[in-house]
């Protein structure tokens, strides 16, 4: 047993909870992850189960514990760090009424494409730092008052996921200022909910956590949780912050001239600003972290989910001839890797969940663009990763429009396991990327709150100090040169298409409901009257304030 002191690091991701414990010096001890059932990357309507969820993070946590061989009475504080853009309602108990409807969910474009155009949409951005987009949990509050009046009308209070599960761990709600800022909610100035934003919506400010800092502490865990995960009851619990700010963190990137590049399910360009940065053209978003800090950048809706749509229609497709045989993602990467730079001319618009920054549209579709007799399979898979990286280079050129002084990027996400995804990535972004030593940052992040609280620090550049770079990866300028040819006409492309979003979109979703209403007939006659499933209990519901 190791008797130093440790912090425990919670991240609970959109697919999966991945939990770190760290020493004093932030070596990492050990680490779990637990993915979330029933997830599939065609399922990003559906809500998740916010038991679930909690399960995930207590069994996670568990893990990273049990693997580190530490003492129990010698963890000096953990924190939570959770995915943005999350809204559940609760009722006056504190039972969901709804599932966890996360980023993905689309559910609400009418809602937020209703206001597009109109001048109060330049007032929300100025106001809240997020552009107009159904993804905001905004949006979403106003999807549930048009589309189940019902749980609008009972619901006592709305929460993030993050917010459900530390209360479940504490029985307490709050919500830190990055998760705030991300609900489309916060005034990114005053850090205050915004009376603007709560009468669009009609909802009342009591019906929302109080935001606070990352450094606010709460004392102690539920015994039944410390026993589960293996603390002490009276634990530390570090407000923290949200993945994305966590993710900066456990990069190492701190100062407003460092970026990371993250690429995960989704990804991420951003930098931590000392002022809120605001752009005229709504292209980018501005999250407070703390009172002296904001997130400032852009997302994608497309990154490794788009990888692992590939991998999944290739393996449908041999599934009958090759039933025992499956690809994984490193098959796909190592297809990639068979066409060169350029895919032999082969351009992938990969909007396969829609578009966020910069243009938040998420009728936007995917497209492959130039395939001729002689393309194969390799030319796909290339064009795929060379679409994702042309769109962080779309984000790259946003921020230097805002005036960000990008001077180094650092990388972080699963893609930073392959070496030919980084490479891609840095030749489309022209510029060396670095790559700390540990890859979870976000995991990792979240661990640095209760650290740095320990300290006695109250600002987050001290996090810089913690993190180790192992790599890098420089462009090649062959392959500059071609992706500086490409990319001018990958951005023509999406302009051509622009207005046709809309049409595809609309015609989907018509024969969509034509075959569910066939499906429905069909499921009808073959199932009889069964009801559904229902969910467990995990043991660890969140009780009401």
């Amino acid at each position: 047993m190791k008797r130093s002191n440790w912090f425990l690091g919670i991240d609970l991701g959109t697919g999966s909870c991945k939990s770190i414990v760290v020493d004093e010096k932030a070596k990492v001890l050990g680490f779990a992850s637990v993915e979330y059932p029933g997830l599939q990357a065609q399922d990003r309507w559906q809500e998740q189960d916010p038991k679930e969820l909690l399960k995930a993070a207590v069994f996670s946590a568990r893990g990273a514990v049990t693997a580190s061989e530490v003492r129990p009475e010698k963890c000096a504080g953990l924190s939570i760090g959770g995915a943005l853009h999350s809204v559940l309602a609760l009722d006056g108990h504190g039972d969901p009424l709804t599932g966890v409807i996360t980023w993905a969910d689309g559910r609400a474009v009418e809602q937020s494409k209703a206001l597009k155009g109109l001048p109060v949409a330049h007032r929300l951005y100025q106001e809240t730092g997020c552009p107009v987009h159904g993804m905001y949990p905004l949006y979403k509050v106003l999807w549930l008052r048009d589309k189940r009046p019902d749980v609008f009308g009972k619901a006592w209070r709305y929460v993030s996921a993050k917010e459900y599960v530390f209360a479940g761990l504490t029985g307490e709600y709050l919500v830190d200022y990055s998760l705030a800022a991300g609900s489309g909610l916060l005034h990114t100035r005053t850090l205050r909910w915004n009376s603007l934003c709560l009468e669009m919506a009609g909802i009342r400010e009591d019906q929302l956590s109080t935001p606070c800092s990352p450094f606010t502490v709460h004392r102690g865990i539920r015994p039944e949780v410390a026993g589960a995960i293996g603390l002490r009851e009276d634990v530390p619990v570090v407000a923290g912050s949200s993945d994305a700010a966590n993710s900066n963190l456990g990069a190492g990137a701190v100062h407003p001239w460092q970026a990371t590049c993250m690429v995960g399910t989704s990804g991420a360009f951003r930098v931590i600003s000392p002022g809120p940065i605001l752009d005229e053209k709504a292209r980018s978003w501005c999250y407070a972290v703390d009172q002296g800090h904001w997130l400032v950048g852009g997302a994608i809706n497309n990154g490794g989910v788009a990888l692992s749509w590939l991998r999944d229609c290739l393996n449908q497709a041999a599934s009958d001839l090759l039933p025992d045989q499956r690809l994984s993602f490193e098959d796909v990467l190592a297809l990639a890797g068979g066409a060169k730079a350029g895919a032999g001319g082969v351009i992938c618009l990969p909007l396969f969940a829609g578009e966020r920054s910069p243009n938040y549209n998420l009728n936007a579709r995917a497209l492959f663009f130039g395939m001729t007799l002689e393309h194969g399979v390799k030319h796909l898979a290339r064009a795929l990763l060379e679409g994702i990286a042309f769109r962080f280079r779309t984000l790259k050129d946003v921020l230097i429009d805002v005036g960000v002084d990008v001077r180094q990027i650092l990388a972080s996400g699963g893609f930073t396991k392959s070496p030919l995804w980084l490479q891609v990535m840095a030749d489309a972004l022209d510029r060396e990327l670095m790559i700390p030593a540990w890859g979870e940052t976000s995991a990792l992040g979240a661990a640095f709150w209760p650290l740095l609280s320990a300290r006695g620090e109250t600002t987050l550049e001290k996090a810089g100090d913690l993190v180790k770079l192992e790599n890098s990866c420089r462009p090649d300028r062959e392959s500059v040169e071609i992706y500086n040819r490409m990319y001018p006409l990958f951005e023509r492309l999406y302009e051509s298409l622009e207005q046709r979003f809309d049409e595809i979109a609309e015609l989907q979703a018509e024969l969509g409901r034509q075959n569910g209403e066939m499906q429905g007939h069909r499921d009808r006659h073959s199932r009889g009257n069964g009801s559904p499933e229902k969910h467990g209990n995990t043991g660890f519901p969140p009780s009401r304030e």
